[in-house]
């Protein structure tokens, strides 16, 4: 096996995934995501994004076509053998967008060492990773406090501990910015620049274009038919009214100058400085 083929952590080829009642999800997805890149999800709501991210965390499997992980097909029959399972559980993490879905523990730490305990990592190794994640993320305050009672953005960041405690090297984040005042959106930004390598794969689901300019090295662009419509460096696609207009990144509304009303592009942004 030769280094790049190593390095290939998810493949998808052909990938067709339908609800039930034959709603399609996902329609001939065709990519290849390496170790080292931060890839990008962009489309309007429904495109497929979310869908995208359940079957590369195997929660959901294709209903055509076919999707690797680390080189082998990612299914049902796969997920059933234990060292197998074991080490993708290890390897990959994923973030929901509504951390409702995912916090279930009496406390924030139970919740952050839940996943490493039942991956069989030694006791004293859990409570080490989960001391260091929580104050990664700045949170070490919430230790005991219930996840329930925490506000939106609070339960974002021990969703997040609790992913990042497994130490996984791929990190898969569906609308990670949503939800977060725009201080918790800068550290998270800084937060995850941070973490990704070269040994490292992150891909997330957003509509937020600030993200992407700071923190993706690709962006893969799906459209209302549920396909891709377009892979490659940020910039590329970024600068293109007309593509993000067409794209449904950026939509025309109304505004008014005095009296004059007209119609023009606009970007939903959260405001950031850049430092010297």
């Amino acid at each position: 096996m030769t280094t790049s083929e190593m390095k290939c952590i998810f493949e998808t080829k052909s990938l067709d995934y339908d609800y039930p009642g034959n709603i399609a999800a996902l329609k001939q997805i065709n990519l290849t995501i390496c170790a080292g890149e931060v890839v990008a999800l962009l489309g309007a709501n429904g495109s497929g994004k979310s869908t995208l991210l359940k079957l590369m965390d195997g929660l959901i499997f294709p209903s055509g076509g076919q999707l690797m992980a680390f080189g082998k097909p990612l299914s049902e029959k796969i997920l059933r053998d234990g060292e197998f399972v074991r080490e993708f559980r290890r390897s990959v993490g994923l973030v929901f967008q509504d951390p409702d879905v995912q916090l279930f523990s009496p406390t924030v730490w139970d919740e952050v060492t839940f996943g490493p305990l039942q991956l069989g990592i030694p006791r004293d190794e859990v409570a080490s990773r989960g001391s260091e994640t929580l104050e990664l993320l700045d949170i070490a305050h919430l230790r005991e406090r219930p996840p329930y009672r925490l506000s939106g953005g609070e339960k974002k960041k021990v969703a997040l501990a609790s992913v990042l405690s497994l130490q996984p090297r791929v990190l898969l984040l569906d609308e990670p910015t949503t939800g977060l005042d725009p201080r918790s959106q800068g550290k998270l930004i800084d937060f995850l620049l941070q973490w990704a390598d070269n040994d490292k794969c992150m891909i997330f689901s957003t509509q937020d274009l600030d993200i992407v300019e700071e923190v993706a090295t690709r962006v893969v662009v799906m459209n209302s038919e549920h396909s891709v419509v377009a892979d490659g460096e940020p910039g590329k696609f970024l600068s293109d009214p007309d593509f993000l207009l067409k794209t449904n990144l950026t939509h025309e509304h109304s505004h008014r100058h005095k009296q004059l009303v007209h119609r023009h592009p606009h970007v939903h942004e959260h405001a950031h400085e850049h430092g010297p």
